[in-house]
């Protein structure tokens, strides 16, 4: 008998602020525009979308599509989702 894979999704594993703000640290330590984006995705999918959206003005659809594996979502966009997940977008002095 064969066994079934389920799709991970990792946003059922970010359940509590710290450990989002952990998956969003990590995410902002590859410098992957395409990969950070992704991210915002997950924890906006983990924290409820309709939820981030109500708070954002955009739509649901709107997010999904700017935050998906193909996405390329503004700064405007991603300050205000970033904003609406309670988490902050900080600068720091890059470590050689």
């Amino acid at each position: 008998m064969a066994e079934k894979l389920t799709t991970y999704d990792p946003a059922e594993d970010l359940s509590s602020d710290e450990a989002m703000a952990t998956f969003m640290a990590e995410a902002f330590e590859t410098n992957d525009a395409s990969y950070i984006a992704h991210s915002i995705g997950v924890v906006a999918r983990a924290k409820g979308m309709a939820e981030i959206a109500g708070k954002t003005g955009l739509s649901r659809e709107q997010l999904y599509r700017s935050f998906s594996n193909n996405g390329n979502p503004t700064l405007k966009t991603t300050l205000a989702v970033m904003k609406s997940l309670g988490l902050d977008l900080t600068a720091k002095i890059h470590q050689i």
